[in-house]
């Protein structure tokens, strides 16, 4: 990989490796998708009818997979990082250390900022950064466990049985057209005794 490259990953997401777990979890689902997409194009084996409505299926329940991974990991993510950010989950000597220069009350409260409203010396800063970074990195890791095992599959099994319903629906409205056409037309070609009584009770 190109010297560049790496480095810019690593001003990107150097300080947030959480923001990275997601990212790449999303291009990782992305991938997959792309790959089953062109499984179905280039799979001989399947009608050309077939493959019109198994595209955009597939195109659908990735779209599916991704924003609700991105939405649940993220939410994790940031309600981890909101939690350190206010002071309610830090360690015990860096909460010592804001009580005892005078914030000790702002602690834990939603517009209270660590970062902004307190001046750290070197050495707790960096703790509290590390720790910031680590408590992300779990809780993006817990978001994408339940994303990806648990609330994901509900929710695109929940989208999936609903398209059924709804394509369902369509192919039964479309056989019935399609009945009734023919009905109409072996009327017309062969016509009932039903129809010869309408058009002779019409002449008279």
């Amino acid at each position: 990989m190109n010297k560049s490259l790496l480095n810019i990953i690593a001003k990107k997401f150097g300080k947030d490796p959480g923001k990275m777990l997601i990212h790449t979890g999303v291009i990782g689902w992305g991938m997959s998708a792309a790959a089953q997409i062109c499984a179905i194009v280039f799979n001989d084996k399947l009608k050309p009818e077939q493959k019109m409505f198994m595209i955009p299926q597939e195109f659908a329940d990735a779209m599916v997979n991704i924003v609700s991974f991105y939405v649940i990991t993220r939410g994790f993510s940031t309600l981890g990082a909101t939690f350190v950010r206010t002071g309610r989950l830090i360690p015990k000597n860096i909460s010592n250390y804001i009580k005892k220069i005078g914030f000790g009350k702002q602690i834990g409260k939603i517009d209270f900022n660590i970062n902004k409203h307190v001046k750290m010396p070197k050495n707790i800063k960096a703790e509290y950064n590390d720790f910031k970074k680590g408590i992300e990195v779990s809780s993006t890791i817990i978001g994408s466990i339940l994303s990806c095992n648990i609330i994901t599959p509900i929710v695109r099994n929940l989208y999936a049985s609903k398209r059924q319903e709804q394509n369902i629906a369509k192919l039964n409205i479309k056989k019935n057209t399609q009945k009734a056409n023919i009905a109409s037309y072996t009327n017309y070609i062969y016509p009932t005794m039903q129809t010869f009584q309408n058009n002779a009770s019409l002449k008279i």
